[in-house]
């Protein structure tokens, strides 16, 4: 390490996993770091909060995977714990109205066949899901495969189950499945997203729903970021949103939300594409880009707990234009006699996560018999420092839109998992995965 690295210095705006990644990367090769964070707390669309009765529950990210390699290596590093979410006695699923009652294996049975036409193509697509534009960027690709991967980027991701072979009732219960897994409405959902999450899942259905439904940290996503940041040389600046970027080859010049201003060698914005439209940019960001933040992704759902009286084991879908499009128990409290039950809807405007009397009727679309105790949330979607929940892509921005942020002619860079190759908005792997990239890139520049 030469001796004008260690003066080096760089501005990481955010707290996320992806920041706080960055962040120990960089101080691991002896850049000085200052990582700011507009919120009062770290972690991002990860939090862990207390919520229905002091419970401690995820209000974003929630579930890890051994094959989920980036965050599994945290995971390992930091001695976390994980279990499962319970499995489940009753499963229903509503489709113009009649609902239908089956177990959880009759669920995974009808949705394994829709998922299978949904997933058609991810082996080809995707040799390597860690390189997700491999087929667009390798020279020998076959021109045929390329059409098809750009045509797999448009229309809708239930446009497959269209063709008249499918009934509505299948057609109702993929949509339930991906209003959720979109967290927005279908028919701007790109089908190649959920083609790549296929691929990123040995292409099976029940590895997939297994590395994003199944497996929860013991002592919460909390004890995973707290963990990273407690390794951090830097102190985590709160309450401090940045409002421009100036940036050139040679450096960065930021200025916060109280006027005041600090340069360094480089920065790397963690910010959500939801968010970035706070941040003035100096030159200002690519055509492209611009377009991705006008735009914004297909992510405006929703993610709500929900606590109900007895001991309750259940799993359901509706579509997306319900107000929760899947709903499943993940938490029996025996003192209580209550269960939390976690769901997700694709429209946040649809439904007021602290209103009780909404989360009743919106549960009365499976079983009218269920009592709502309590319910909470919160809206990632109209929280200014979000805009959106995880990441998802509309028709036409798998090819064009998260990866036009991942390269710069300047010393700004793009981190977290709405820019990701791997797990892309969806998951903390992906957060993780773009921090280390982002960092190493500037890492090897400076040098």
């Amino acid at each position: 390490m030469s001796d004008s690295q260690t003066h080096q210095k760089v501005i990481v705006v955010g707290a996320g996993f992806a920041g706080l990644i960055a962040a120990r990367e960089l101080e691991s090769a002896g850049v000085t770091v200052r990582i700011v964070e507009a919120r009062d707390r770290i972690g991002g669309r990860a939090w862990t909060d207390e919520r229905l009765g002091g419970h401690a529950l995820e209000m974003g990210a929630t579930w890890v995977h051994w094959m989920q390699p980036f965050v599994w290596t945290e995971i390992t590093r930091y001695d976390q714990g994980i279990y499962p979410s319970p499995d489940i006695d009753d499963a229903y699923w509503v489709s113009d109205g009649v609902v239908r009652h089956g177990t959880e294996h009759d669920l995974d049975k009808a949705l394994t066949t829709l998922q299978d036409k949904v997933f058609e193509g991810s082996r080809d697509f995707f040799p390597y899901p860690h390189d997700p534009l491999y087929v667009l960027n390798d020279p020998n690709s076959d021109p045929e495969l390329v059409e098809r991967f750009r045509q797999a980027d448009q229309g809708s991701v239930l446009d497959c189950l269209r063709d008249g072979e499918y009934s509505q009732e299948q057609i109702d219960l993929a949509d339930s499945y991906w209003s959720a897994g979109y967290q927005g409405s279908t028919a701007t959902a790109s089908p190649l997203m959920a083609k790549h999450w296929a691929s990123l899942s040995d292409h099976r259905s029940s590895l997939m729903d297994e590395q994003t439904l199944r497996f929860k940290l013991t002592d919460g996503m909390r004890g995973l970021y707290q963990s990273i940041a407690e390794d951090l040389c830097a102190d985590v600046e709160l309450g401090t949103p940045v409002s421009r970027v100036e940036h050139t080859t040679a450096g960065a010049t930021v200025t916060f939300a109280d006027g005041t201003t600090d340069t360094a060698d480089a920065v790397i914005v963690t910010a959500p594409i939801g968010a970035l439209k706070n941040i003035e940019f100096s030159p200002e960001l690519g055509a492209a880009q611009r377009e991705m933040i006008t735009a914004g992704t297909n992510s405006v759902g929703l993610k709500i707990w929900i606590k109900v009286k007895g001991h309750q084991s259940i799993i359901a879908g509706a579509p997306g234009q319900h107000p929760i499009s899947l709903i499943r128990s993940e938490k029996f409290l025996d003192d209580e006699d209550a269960t939390i039950l976690v769901g997700f809807g694709s429209d946040h405007t649809r439904l007021a996560l602290d209103d009780v009397e909404a989360a009743q009727a919106a549960i009365n679309v499976w079983r009218d018999d269920l009592t709502v105790l309590d319910c909470g949330g919160h809206d990632w979607v109209a929280d200014k420092w979000s805009g959106q929940t995880w990441a998802t892509l509309r028709s036409g921005q798998f090819i064009n839109g998260w990866s036009n942020f991942e390269s710069s002619d300047t010393r700004l860079q793009f981190a977290g998992a709405d820019y990701a190759r791997g797990w892309n908005g969806v998951c903390v792997d992906g957060a993780i995965q773009s921090g280390i990239v982002n960092a190493r890139r500037l890492i090897n520049e400076l040098r």
